[in-house]
């Protein structure tokens, strides 16, 4: 019986539909007033020119858009494209869309067409409404032909009266903590490959949504040489709709968010960052934002983890992260009322995630999941969450349904799914979630937009080009680490060693990615900027006997690395816990409130470890190109016998964790196994079965392993010259011979 009503109502309409087209076709009817008719949103173009005049059957004022007014219309404040059948009364009508005969039109939003007899009022979304429907507050998508109103009885997401299809696809795109990485480096792409490739997401799909979960800014030099602006330009490139505020957000202070969000065409999304002195929400953050994709509301809520103490405590001082219970409160009233309002999909993007900075696939579990985020938010507040913070790579389906996905950092991939919504019974599916690697998009065309910004910002970050010197050999992490302590120690006895006794130098110091200081002739300042990117000021800092020896002479943390003055090894076995002492480390560490610093004084404003470094570089401290007696040969190897494995070993014995020998030792070995090809990190064996980790080889040209002309393999028998480390893991310790020269292929 439905199914022949419903045919009635079509014939029927069909039929009004031919009798109102004379009066509601591509013209003016005589006697109308139509002003200032013009071509709606996608032309821009002016209407034709035999619309004007005023009849006393209607008066038409500010019709904005294409569209026709039939006779008796009165069609006030119309925008967008539409037309208006006679009798048609239409206020406010915004978008496209058809009124038939007798139709009354109020704030209708979007695009559709109403038949005769409609009332429409407040109807957002695209759609077509047929004959003697009632469209109110009517939300979603699709067309509603006349008199079909969308029925699937089979449930195979296809009306069955005009077969159409119900569902609305929509897929979302979802960079997680780029740290900066604008440009192309030797070992990934840059976003100009990027951008081409989301582009391309444009043109095959209208329902794209872009957004960022943060940590977006801090990393790089032509980042942070601009503030960070050269990536938020990109992303309005890029119609990014939102941004999660990161941690790394702060690493500049609350300032430097500012100015992005001046020229950010998005909002920073957090719903649980308060001024302190306030206690509202922070003046640049935004709960959420609403947006629409083919009539589906979707609304986005924005949230930052448990990370407060991540982040040098002077940048946060008048915030606080509302996290716990309190986030899980703020979350779902916010989802609340982002429903109310209309909402048929809820995104969370979250700046935490599961595990640690590995960058490498995962697969967590309910537990895993529950130490970060409250899995009450998915049932029925959250219909996707998109993660960040932990450079992890994972896919992960809750209890809930809902899917938790974030894609690795650093441009090693972003996150992408997938979801369908019917339209008639706002059932959500998800078709596909996954991240796609860099390895993909890496091999598309630059996007010339992308280096037309590069290209703006060139004379601020030229800096960033200049090339400093030669590395021979390269630099692990730690030993950058260790060398920045020294300079800390260097710079502090200059400036303040006649008026205080400074005990050392360094602290909490750990390099960014790619970790270590490649070998290389032309290094420059980007490649030192990418290692020490934080703008941690140097300071003299005074502190008690006792935090001094838990917190730096006797700490187990193997990211303290310190450098000891003269003076300082002198008493380091006699410390008084109640005395004072004197320390030169950077603001990090001052203002890291277990270490019990005062802050003394300052070194000189904007020279941080990065500066120091780059004029160590400058100097030519890691430069032996020119050195013969720095450059190992065989012949020299004469006054410097083979020194045994088993003899390596046993002065291994005598470092402490973390320490490494001052001299280097000819080492002959059989390589056992080669663990890393591109850094040369092998294994080898005397001929009574002793065994050494040789952690990374080069050539005596500086060279590392991949790049060697000829290199060893696996059974080759070599003599290699390098220190003796005694190595410091998380809980564990290893012998091994650090940043290896190769001196011959037996």
């Amino acid at each position: 019986m439905k199914r022949i009503l419903a045919i009635f109502l079509l014939i029927f309409a069909i039929v009004i539909s031919s009798l109102s087209v004379t009066s509601c076709d591509a013209s003016v009817d005589s006697g109308n007033n139509g002003g200032d008719s013009g071509n709606g949103i996608i032309d821009e173009e002016q209407g034709g020119s035999n619309n004007s005049g005023e009849n006393d059957s209607g008066s038409n004022d500010d019709d904005t858009g294409s569209g026709n007014e039939g006779s008796g219309n009165t069609g006030g404040d119309n925008t967008g494209s539409g037309n208006e059948g006679s009798g048609n009364t239409g206020g406010d009508n915004t978008g496209s869309g058809d009124e038939g005969s007798g139709s009354t039109g109020e704030d209708n939003t979007g695009s559709g067409d109403e038949g005769s007899g409609n009332t429409g009022g407040d109807n957002t979304g695209s759609g077509n409404e047929g004959s003697g429907n009632t469209g109110g507050d009517n939300t979603g998508s699709g067309d509603e032909g006349s008199s079909c109103v969308h029925t699937d009885a089979d449930n195979n997401n296809e009306c069955d009266l005009c077969f159409e299809s119900l569902l609305v696809v929509i897929d979302f795109y979802v960079v997680n903590d780029l740290h900066g990485k604008f440009c192309d480096t030797a070992s990934q792409p840059g976003v100009d490959e990027l951008s081409t490739y989301l582009k391309s997401m444009y043109n095959i799909d209208d329902n794209v949504v872009i957004l960022s979960s943060g940590d977006m800014w801090q990393g790089t030099a032509e980042s942070g040489l601009t503030g960070g602006l050269i990536i938020t330009e990109w992303m309005n490139e890029l119609d990014f709709v939102s941004m999660t505020l990161g941690n790394h957000e702060y690493d500049w202070g609350e300032d430097i968010i500012r100015e992005n969000l001046e020229i950010a065409e998005f909002p920073f999304l957090a719903i649980n960052i308060y001024n302190k002195s306030t206690g509202k929400l922070a003046d640049y953050c935004t709960p959420s934002i609403m947006i629409e994709r083919d009539g589906i509301q979707i609304g986005i809520i924005g949230a930052i983890g448990d990370c407060y103490s991540s982040i040098s405590s002077d940048m946060v001082s008048g915030v606080e992260f509302k996290v716990g219970s309190e986030l899980t409160a703020l979350v779902k009233a916010e989802s609340e009322r982002l429903r109310s309002q209309g909402a048929d999909l809820i995104v969370y993007s979250l700046h935490d995630g599961y595990g640690t900075s590995n960058y490498t696939d995962s697969a967590i579990s309910s537990s895993d999941l529950s130490s970060y985020y409250d899995t009450v938010l998915s049932n029925g507040y959250v219909d996707i969450c998109f993660e960040a913070h932990t450079h992890m790579k994972y896919v992960y389906y809750d209890a809930y349904s809902v899917y938790h996905v974030q894609g690795k950092g650093e441009n090693a991939g972003i996150s992408h799914v997938e979801m369908s919504v019917n339209i008639l019974t706002g059932a959500k599916t998800l078709n596909e979630a996954e991240v796609v690697a860099s390895s993909v998009y890496s091999q598309y065309e630059d996007d010339p937009a992308t280096e037309a910004i590069e290209e703006k910002y060139s004379n601020t970050i030229s800096k960033a080009y200049e090339v400093l010197g030669n590395v021979s050999t390269e630099q692990s992490s730690s030993a950058v680490a260790d060398i920045v302590s020294e300079l800390y120690l260097e710079v502090g006895l200059e400036r303040w060693g006649d008026q205080y006794d400074i005990v050392l130098g360094g602290g909490f110091i750990k390099t960014r990615s790619p970790y270590d200081l490649a070998a290389g002739k032309d290094v420059m300042y980007a490649d030192v900027y990418s290692l020490l990117t934080f703008n941690n000021s140097i300071v003299l800092c005074k502190v008690s006997g006792s935090k001094l020896l838990s917190q730096f002479v006797n700490t187990t943390n193997s990211n303290y690395h310190n450098t000891y003055s003269e003076y300082g090894s002198s008493i380091k076995e006699s410390i008084s816990s109640s005395a004072t002492y004197y320390v030169v480390v950077d603001t990090y560490t001052a203002y890291f409130s277990y270490n019990g610093l005062t802050i003394v004084d300052w070194y000189d404003e904007g020279v941080y470890a990065r500066d120091l470094l780059a004029e160590e570089i400058k100097s030519g401290r890691f430069d032996n190109s020119s050195e013969d007696d720095d450059t190992p040969s065989v012949e020299s190897s004469a006054s410097n016998p083979v020194t045994d494995i088993s003899v390596i070993i046993g002065i291994g014995n005598t470092l402490a964790a973390g320490e490494q020998t001052l001299d280097k030792y000819y080492v002959k070995g059989k390589i056992v196994s080669i663990h890393h090809s591109t850094y040369g990190n092998l294994t080898i064996e005397d001929e009574n079965g002793n065994q050494i980790y040789v952690y990374g080889l080069y050539d005596q040209y500086g060279n590392r392993y991949d790049s060697m002309s000829v290199k060893p393999v696996a059974g080759d028998t070599i003599i290699v010259y390098a220190p003796i480390l005694n190595y410091q893991g998380n809980g564990y310790t290893k012998l091994e011979l650090l940043n290896a020269t190769l001196i011959q292929i037996l």
